[in-house]
Protein backbone atom coordinates (compact mmCIF):
# COMPACT_ATOMS: atom_id res chain seq x y z
CA UNK A 1 0.00 0.00 0.00
CA UNK A 2 1.21 3.45 -0.90
CA UNK A 3 1.17 6.37 1.51
CA UNK A 4 0.39 9.73 -0.07
CA UNK A 5 0.90 13.15 1.47
CA UNK A 6 -0.44 16.24 -0.26
CA UNK A 7 0.91 19.74 0.35
CA UNK A 8 0.93 23.20 -1.16
CA UNK A 9 -2.61 24.31 -0.53
CA UNK A 10 -3.47 27.73 0.82
CA UNK A 11 -5.61 30.86 0.72
CA UNK A 12 -5.20 32.83 -2.48
CA UNK A 13 -6.96 35.50 -4.47
CA UNK A 14 -8.75 34.77 -7.72
CA UNK A 15 -6.28 34.81 -10.59
CA UNK A 16 -3.38 33.60 -8.47
CA UNK A 17 -1.50 30.33 -8.82
CA UNK A 18 -0.65 27.42 -6.56
CA UNK A 19 1.36 24.27 -7.03
CA UNK A 20 0.25 21.20 -5.14
CA UNK A 21 2.57 18.31 -4.44
CA UNK A 22 1.80 14.70 -3.58
CA UNK A 23 4.67 12.69 -2.14
CA UNK A 24 4.40 8.92 -2.30
CA UNK A 25 6.11 6.29 -0.19
CA UNK A 26 5.82 2.59 0.45
CA UNK A 27 5.23 1.41 -3.09
CA UNK A 28 6.57 1.40 -6.61
CA UNK A 29 5.57 4.88 -7.64
CA UNK A 30 6.48 4.60 -11.30
CA UNK A 31 4.22 1.55 -11.76
CA UNK A 32 0.93 3.38 -11.38
CA UNK A 33 -1.05 6.17 -12.89
CA UNK A 34 -1.75 8.99 -10.45
CA UNK A 35 -4.77 11.20 -10.10
CA UNK A 36 -5.95 14.41 -8.48
CA UNK A 37 -9.47 14.87 -7.20
CA UNK A 38 -11.17 17.60 -5.20
CA UNK A 39 -14.13 17.85 -2.89
CA UNK A 40 -15.95 21.02 -1.94
CA UNK A 41 -18.24 21.19 1.11
CA UNK A 42 -21.53 19.47 0.43
CA UNK A 43 -20.40 18.13 -2.91
CA UNK A 44 -19.14 14.81 -4.18
CA UNK A 45 -15.49 14.16 -4.84
CA UNK A 46 -14.73 15.07 -8.43
CA UNK A 47 -11.99 14.27 -10.86
CA UNK A 48 -9.46 16.99 -11.62
CA UNK A 49 -6.52 15.45 -13.47
CA UNK A 50 -4.64 12.21 -14.06
CA UNK A 51 -1.26 11.25 -15.40
CA UNK A 52 0.02 7.95 -16.74
CA UNK A 53 2.89 5.98 -15.23
CA UNK A 54 5.58 7.64 -17.30
CA UNK A 55 3.84 10.99 -17.61
CA UNK A 56 3.18 10.63 -21.32
CA UNK A 57 -0.62 10.77 -21.10
CA UNK A 58 -2.49 13.43 -19.15
CA UNK A 59 -6.20 13.93 -18.63
CA UNK A 60 -8.12 16.89 -17.26
CA UNK A 61 -11.62 17.77 -16.21
CA UNK A 62 -13.19 20.29 -18.55
CA UNK A 63 -13.46 22.77 -15.70
CA UNK A 64 -9.68 22.98 -15.28
CA UNK A 65 -8.44 22.33 -18.80
CA UNK A 66 -6.06 25.07 -19.90
CA UNK A 67 -5.50 26.30 -16.34
CA UNK A 68 -4.15 23.27 -14.48
CA UNK A 69 -1.18 21.09 -15.40
CA UNK A 70 -0.39 17.70 -13.90
CA UNK A 71 3.16 16.36 -13.89
CA UNK A 72 5.24 13.79 -12.06
CA UNK A 73 8.82 13.15 -11.07
CA UNK A 74 9.31 9.42 -10.71
CA UNK A 75 12.80 9.89 -9.33
CA UNK A 76 11.31 11.94 -6.48
CA UNK A 77 8.14 9.83 -6.11
CA UNK A 78 6.08 12.99 -6.43
CA UNK A 79 3.18 14.13 -8.53
CA UNK A 80 2.34 17.81 -8.97
CA UNK A 81 -0.66 19.90 -9.86
CA UNK A 82 0.14 23.38 -11.13
CA UNK A 83 -2.97 25.52 -10.81
CA UNK A 84 -3.08 28.85 -12.61
CA UNK A 85 -5.77 31.49 -12.94
CA UNK A 86 -7.55 30.13 -9.90
CA UNK A 87 -11.25 30.83 -9.46
CA UNK A 88 -13.45 30.81 -6.34
CA UNK A 89 -15.14 27.67 -7.67
CA UNK A 90 -11.79 25.87 -7.40
CA UNK A 91 -12.11 26.06 -3.62
CA UNK A 92 -12.00 22.51 -2.25
CA UNK A 93 -9.87 19.94 -0.51
CA UNK A 94 -7.55 18.43 -3.09
CA UNK A 95 -6.58 14.77 -2.90
CA UNK A 96 -4.18 12.60 -4.81
CA UNK A 97 -4.66 8.89 -5.35
CA UNK A 98 -3.17 5.86 -7.05
CA UNK A 99 -4.88 4.02 -9.88
CA UNK A 100 -6.07 0.67 -8.56
CA UNK A 101 -8.45 -0.57 -11.22
CA UNK A 102 -9.38 -0.17 -14.86
CA UNK A 103 -12.41 1.74 -16.00
CA UNK A 104 -13.54 5.34 -16.14
CA UNK A 105 -10.63 7.30 -14.70
CA UNK A 106 -13.00 10.08 -13.70
CA UNK A 107 -14.69 7.81 -11.18
CA UNK A 108 -13.21 7.85 -7.66
CA UNK A 109 -13.99 4.13 -7.34
CA UNK A 110 -11.03 3.05 -9.47
CA UNK A 111 -8.56 5.01 -7.36
CA UNK A 112 -7.09 4.10 -3.97
CA UNK A 113 -4.53 4.90 -1.30
CA UNK A 114 -5.99 8.37 -0.90
CA UNK A 115 -4.01 11.03 0.91
CA UNK A 116 -5.45 13.27 3.63
CA UNK A 117 -5.84 16.17 1.25
CA UNK A 118 -4.77 19.80 1.19
CA UNK A 119 -7.15 22.75 1.40
CA UNK A 120 -7.30 25.28 -1.41
CA UNK A 121 -9.36 28.39 -0.83
CA UNK A 122 -9.76 31.02 -3.53
CA UNK A 123 -11.42 34.35 -2.70
CA UNK A 124 -12.67 36.97 -5.12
Amino acid sequence: QVQLVESGGGLVQAGDSLRLSCAASGGTFSSDAMGWFRQAPGKEREFVAAISRRGVSKYYANSVKGRFTVSRDNAENTVYLQMNTLKPEDTAVYYCAVSRDSGDYQKPQIWGDWGEGTQVTVYS
